[in-house]
């Protein structure tokens, strides 16, 4: 007994077709608080988020005027990282620096 499949390669390559969106994304945010000097968040902002000195005075005085500043936008894993590593760094030189993160709005 044999079988006989006859494939039409068009209309596989259409069922096999998945529609592959990219990974929500995420704002880290820093928070302003009253103890945490304006040199730390700077070096903080350039050594792990990778801003150039002036985008990181930049970020500093958005977060220093306006309560809170956003560093980045990443997938969601690496937004908790780069959260964590603050949070690390930030407890190592006890200043109470937060960070925070948001799903990115709609457009």
């Amino acid at each position: 007994m044999s079988l006989n499949i006859t494939i039409n390669k068009d209309e596989l390559k259409e069922e096999l077709k998945t529609e592959i969106k990219p990974p929500p994304l995420f704002q880290v945010i820093m928070l302003n608080d009253d103890f945490t000097t304006m040199e730390f968040v700077v070096k903080v902002l350039m050594g792990i988020f990778h801003k150039s000195a002036d985008e990181a005075e930049r970020i500093m005085l958005t977060i220093h005027y306006q309560g809170r500043g956003i560093c980045g936008v990443y997938p969601k894993d690496i937004a908790q990282t780069r959260i964590q590593q603050v949070h690390l760094l930030a407890q190592a030189e006890q200043h109470p620096l937060k960070c925070i993160m948001e799903p990115v709005p709609d457009a």
